[in-house]
């Protein structure tokens, strides 16, 4: 009889913990889901919502980024970008959305070490690197030599 408990136990356990995964990654799934069809506020929601579950899921905070460049919200979107950088650093959609608002803000030197990381990790994107190299030629300081 002892056995027979243990052995239930650790089936309801397995079946919890089963569920509990399934649903974290469920809501993610289904934030990328709601974003690809432009609810961006629902997005969201479930995007926090598997932050609050997986703090460490850098596809969330990149995304929230995404909805936040969406709206405009440049403060937003950088805090997320800078958080998605934190806990993957290679990321480089995230190292490239984040040269674009440095460009913005004509912030050179920020532009110029992430262009150095991006080189070094682009797999995917590595096109894009001509078009942010061009525009830091626009922005980078000229020697005076006169």
């Amino acid at each position: 009889m002892n056995k027979f408990l243990k052995l239930i136990g650790l089936i309801l356990l397995a079946v919890f913990f089963n569920s509990t995964s399934f649903s974290k990654e469920n809501f993610f799934n289904e934030a990328l889901e709601l974003f690809k069809k432009e609810k961006y506020e629902d997005a969201r929601f479930l995007f926090e919502r598997n932050i609050v579950f997986n703090p460490k899921d850098a596809n969330s905070y990149l995304y929230l980024a995404k909805i936040y460049n969406h709206e405009e919200n440049q403060r937003k979107e950088e805090y997320n970008l800078d958080t998605t950088l934190l806990i993957e650093p290679n990321n480089e959609e995230a190292l490239l959305m984040l040269m674009k608002i440095s460009l913005e803000k004509s912030n050179y030197e920020k532009v110029k070490d992430l262009l150095d990381r991006f080189v070094k990790v682009c797999k995917n994107l590595c096109n894009e690197n001509k078009g942010i190299q061009e525009s830091l030629k626009n922005i980078e300081p000229k020697n005076n030599d006169s």
